[in-house]
Parts: structure tokens; sequence; C-alpha cells
């Protein structure tokens, strides 16, 4: 059984950095992909970065330029840092994992075409 347990969230000053991290288990698929979403209140789940097995990475528009995603060497725990942070990226932050297709038809970033999901971790920016 395939489990992601994000950690990292929690309240941070804008223009903070905070790290985001997702522990997974139970993934055996050897090319795969693994992203983070975020969603805020009222707001649609945005595609925030994703990262292939092969270690390509591909960044939603929603925070071009202010995040970094990477993994362990052994791929098991994915990492999300964020800088500049503002008010606006207040949101629900979620780890999610798919086999390698959606990352190299660009479909990760909707979310639908991923698998498997953590339960998220907060994060709020204040001014």
């Amino acid at each position: 059984q395939v489990q992601l347990v994000e950690a990292g969230g929690g309240s941070v000053q804008a223009g903070g950095a905070p790290r985001l991290s997702c522990s997974a288990s139970g993934f055996t698929s050897r090319r795969n992909c693994r992203a983070w979403f975020r969603q805020a209140s009222g707001k649609k789940r945005e595609g925030v970065a994703a990262i292939a097995s092969d270690g390509g990475t591909a960044y939603g528009h929603c925070v071009t330029g202010r995040v970094s995603i990477s993994q362990d060497n052994a791929k098991i725990t994915l990492y999300l840092v964020m800088n500049n942070l503002k008010p606006e990226d207040s949101a629900m932050y979620y780890c999610a994992a798919a086999g390698i297709a959606p990352f190299h038809t660009g479909r990760w970033i909707g979310g639908d075409a991923m698998d498997y999901w953590g339960k998220g971790t907060l994060v709020t920016i204040s001014s």
C-alpha cells in the first residue's frame, strides 16, 4: 500500500523559505514521478512542481522562480523549498505520485493523472 506523508508546514512570515518534505513508502514503480500541489480555501488545486525518477523537473506557473523541488538519493523523500513567500501562497500543500507518464505528457499539473496522494500539510503565510 502506497503511503505519502507530508511534513514541514506551519506559520511562516512573508519572505520566509520553509522546506516541505514528503516521505513515501510502498511505492514500487521504478519509473515514476512525484509532485507537489496546493489548494487554498475556496480555490482550485494548482500544480506547484514535479520531479521524475530520472531527476527531470517541471514547475507550475503559480510559483515560477520561487520554488525548488528535489528528492534524496534513495528517492524516498521528496522536498519542496519555497522562497520569498507571500500571504497568497498560504494553502494546503499536497504530495502526489504516479507512474512516469504524467510527467512526460505534462498532465501531472492538473493533478487528475496522479495516482496516490498524501493528506497534506498546511502552510500559512503572515504579512
